[in-house]
């Protein structure tokens, strides 16, 4: 088995590969934070000593985001990915079979550091195909990580539901999907170059050329984004049964919709931006996300409450995909792998932010009135719209219509 030599097929391959790369990040993520209560159960975590367990790892993942920032200066990202990808599913396991909380605190430790260079490697190239596709597929990629959380719920669920240990909801995952990540990783590719890639891309940019100010905005609304999705997996369920009033059996129906309102969104959210420009398209997801969390806050009972849970998921899911897409875009081709890494600190940032934030606010306050605030985190992004891109930038030719958005190229033509 031999990787394709054509470099137009290259990176259609690369494309596929990549979007099983995100698949299985989704998967196992998702088998790591549903079943949280039994690691807990399984190594006599206390309620005290949880959140620092929680909170461990995505820091740790934002030192790994930082480090991968230097390594690719080095190393292509291709090839950071294909070492990490298979250590993240490895860690998985560890982390539910390890022989005492020590060694859990290990794996975990083990699983944050790898999955921020897991998250940082897989952007790059998601941002390196799109340039080289000039085509938004940034949402594509995203998909495929939101269908490989429902997997991973899912087989999370059946391990609950069967009783069965973690080592043994975790082995037959982890021997199926290490395999998978070491094949896949023979075609990822760098896209600028269309064939196996570089370390630091091509051009007259260099990394210090990125500079956080011009990254600010950006990274704002990642970490708003990512606070109002946290807001959704953390307090949804409590928010339903608590305060709306719903069975325990309702209230776990409203994050199971937004991960499939969000998998259907960025399904076909590429091509929106084709259409209308990322701008337009962000601007549309931040009104409706900020709908949702209005809908959420003023609901009279549970059905109304899942509804703008749906709407949440609707217009969060277009938010990240498209931020890491701009980042690349503004940092160009030379020093977008910098700025893909810097930004996706923000990403851990919201997440550590967002549920203590309303979890703060809902026990000082109310939860309806605690449900506002990230409504109003989500519309500033209305306010750095244009920072992901020209309003209108279109281009044609044989193989694109005449008024697709030109996504994949930065403003200065490289």
């Amino acid at each position: 088995m031999t990787a394709p030599l054509v470099p137009g097929t290259q990176v259609r391959h690369g494309r596929v590969s990549l979007a099983l790369s995100f698949f299985i990040q989704g998967t196992v993520f998702a088998l790591l934070v549903t079943r949280i209560p039994a690691i807990q159960d399984r190594y006599g975590i206390s309620d005290g000593l949880l959140p620092v367990f929680l909170a461990a790892v995505p820091v740790l993942a934002g030192v790994g985001s930082v480090l991968t920032e230097h390594l690719v200066k080095r190393v292509p990202p291709r090839r950071v990915l294909r070492c990490v990808q298979p250590l993240v599913c490895l860690a998985l396991l560890a982390a539910g079979s390890a022989g005492s909380m020590g060694q859990a605190a290990v794996a975990l430790a083990a699983f944050g550091l790898s999955v921020g260079a897991l998250d940082a490697s897989m952007n790059m190239l998601g941002v390196s195909l799109q340039r080289a596709y000039g085509r938004s597929i940034m949402l594509g990629f995203h998909a495929a990580y939101s269908l490989g959380g429902i997997v991973g719920a899912s087989l999370a669920w059946a391990g609950a539901h069967w009783q069965l240990s973690l080592a043994v909801l975790y082995g037959p995952v982890v021997a199926v999907l290490v395999p998978l990540a070491l094949v896949i990783g023979r075609w990822f590719v760098d896209g600028a170059n269309g064939t196996a890639g570089t370390a630091g891309g091509s051009g007259g940019q260099t990394a210090a050329s990125v500079s956080m100010r011009l990254l600010l905005p950006l990274c704002l609304v990642m970490a708003f984004a990512y606070i109002g999705d946290s807001t959704v997996s953390n307090w949804s369920a409590k928010y339903l049964q608590d305060v709306l009033g719903s069975s325990e059996q309702v209230a776990t129906v409203p994050y199971n919709v937004y991960m499939v309102t969000t998998l259907l969104g960025r399904a076909v959210g590429d091509l929106g931006v084709r259409r209308f420009g990322a701008v337009a398209v962000v601007r549309c997801g931040t009104v409706v996300a900020a709908c949702g969390f209005a809908v959420v806050a003023v609901a009279p009972g549970a059905w109304t409450g899942m509804a703008g849970f749906t709407l949440l998921g609707i217009g969060l899911c277009v938010l990240v995909p498209q931020t890491f897409a701009a980042a690349g875009r503004l940092a160009g081709p030379a020093a977008s792998d910098t700025a893909i890494a810097r930004l996706n600190i923000f990403n851990y940032v919201g997440f550590l932010v967002g549920s203590p934030l309303v979890g703060a606010l809902g026990d000082a306050w109310s939860y309806r009135g605690a449900m506002l605030v990230p409504m109003l985190l989500v519309l500033v992004t209305l306010v750095y719209a244009r920072s992901f891109g020209p309003q209108v930038a279109r281009y044609g030719d044989s193989h694109e219509r005449a008024r697709t958005a030109d996504v994949g190229r930065s403003s200065n033509g490289l």
